[in-house]
């Protein structure tokens, strides 16, 4: 099924109807609204394959191939869980968050399946260049020490890295805390998806949240957004009708015929004529 005008103005009731604050690091901003992911994959074609009127959510690709479950009365730590069948040209992979990451760093991810692949990106260079530190181990740590991001290496088990984020509770330097949420992408998961994730994730520039909304740590820093409520709604619609353009394209040069090239005319040369 289709976003549809009324799902959009449901969102846009919601947020017209609150101040957002900007909130930051990103790492602690909390989970946001879940429809900056599901609305994206709607937009895109994805289509609804669970209870309308059950909490979890199941949604697929218009190509059979990926699947996103969305359950907030899981009994794991895991809210979010992306397959991707194998293909010929792919290997299948798997991807799963815990209920605390942000909509709008997850909607990175989701949204790069949608867009064409970044040519080899290096998912550290954003990390690196947001000031996170790296440890001899070759971990990535964020400023506050509470978010870490980890590439664990090949083993006997595993033919390429897998990555495994967390954000803990620090309470001192020995101690890193319970885990708050946590992000893993195993090792067949293309590239560009995960410099997707990574470069929304280590993004210096807040999100925003209402007033009340819940962040994933008490340390979170909220200021009151010199956005009006309305530019918050814009810039969904906005990001919805972009999506839709996108697909469309996408579908035009799955569907569009090939073209046989012309027949080629003999040259004659001087000799011959």
């Amino acid at each position: 099924m289709p976003l549809s005008e009324r799902q959009l103005a449901s969102f846009a009731d919601k947020h017209a109807g609150q101040i957002p604050f900007d909130t930051g690091p990103r790492h602690l901003a909390g989970p946001g609204d879940a429809r900056h992911v599901t609305h994206g994959l709607a937009a895109a074609g994805w289509t609804t394959l669970s209870d309308p009127l059950g909490a979890e959510i199941v949604l697929r690709s218009p190509n059979h191939r990926y699947r996103l479950q969305f359950d907030p009365q899981s009994t794991t730590s895991a809210w979010w869980r992306l397959r991707a069948e194998g293909s010929a040209n792919e290997l299948g992979w798997y991807a799963e968050f815990g209920g605390l990451v942000p909509a709008e760093v997850l909607a990175a991810f989701t949204d790069a399946l949608i867009a064409p692949a970044s040519p080899q990106p290096d998912p550290w260079e954003p990390v690196t260049r947001a000031g996170w530190r790296r440890d001899e181990a070759g971990a990535a740590h964020s400023p506050d020490a509470m978010c870490h991001i980890e590439r664990r290496p090949m083993s006997e088990y595993h033919h390429r890295p897998s990555w495994h984020i967390e954000m803990r509770d620090a309470r001192d330097a020995h101690y890193p805390g319970p885990r708050l949420w946590h992000a893993f992408l195993d090792e067949h998961v293309p590239d560009h998806l995960a410099d997707a994730f990574l470069r929304e994730l280590t993004d210096q520039s807040p999100l925003q949240r209402g007033m009340f909304d819940r962040t994933a740590h008490h340390s979170a820093v909220k200021e009151q957004s010199p956005l009006r409520p309305q530019q918050v709604v814009d810039a969904h619609t906005a990001r919805m009708k972009a999506i839709r353009a996108q697909a469309r394209t996408a579908r035009r040069q799955q569907t569009a015929p090939a073209t046989r090239p012309a027949p080629s005319i003999p040259v004659q040369t001087a000799a011959h004529r």
